[in-house]
């Protein structure tokens, strides 16, 4: 039986024992504050023209990505209407939520060491998906490479955004730390 109150996430005690003297090291940072960590991760399943026809499409995607998280995800809705795509204002149209902390950590950990080796014919992600102020953002076409999910009890298979927000103030500091937690990269 895990003790909650002395556990850490292995993420996190990496972090803690290697990752950050070795930040400090390659960009030679003068103050501990100055060196990159996760901030926060950042999911979301948009449903789309799925939930338009059906309004329970919403909900399952949300039970998913509770599942996939580890803790309660918002429902998205629409901001206003748009009549081409059928779509009234205020209508559930997916999901996300947002990890901070242990969470994060350990969401991060199931990301890169279980769901990733999962994923079909997987070479790796692109390492050019930065926004240029150090957060880096992803995709996954099903959601059923995490272990959490039952595939005998999914009705439908959802795409999912990944965003990894980070502190770091360039790309490349943030590349670094992501390469430090071994983020699969391929380029």
């Amino acid at each position: 039986m895990l003790d909650q109150a002395n556990y850490t996430p292995r993420l996190k005690q990496q972090y803690i024992d290697t990752i950050r003297a070795a930040l400090t090291e390659e960009y030679s940072y003068k103050n501990q504050m100055q060196v990159p960590k996760l901030d926060k991760i950042v999911l979301n399943i948009g449903c789309g023209a799925e939930a338009v026809r059906d309004s329970k499409k919403a909900k399952s995607a949300q039970e998913d990505l509770s599942t996939i998280a580890g803790q309660k995800a918002l429902t998205t809705r629409a901001k206003r209407s748009i009549a081409g795509f059928r779509v009234r204002e205020d209508m559930p149209l997916g999901a996300k939520v947002t990890l901070r902390g242990d969470k994060m950590y350990e969401f991060l950990d199931r990301l890169i060491t279980v769901a990733m080796p999962r994923i079909r014919d997987f070479r790796g992600v692109s390492g050019k998906s930065f926004d240029g102020r150090g957060n880096y953002a992803t995709g996954l076409k099903e959601h059923l490479v995490f272990p959490e999910i039952n595939f005998d009890k999914i009705d439908e298979n959802w795409g999912m955004d990944i965003v990894i927000c980070t502190t770091a103030a360039t790309d490349a500091e943030a590349k670094s730390l992501l390469k430090a937690f071994n983020m699969p990269f391929n380029s």
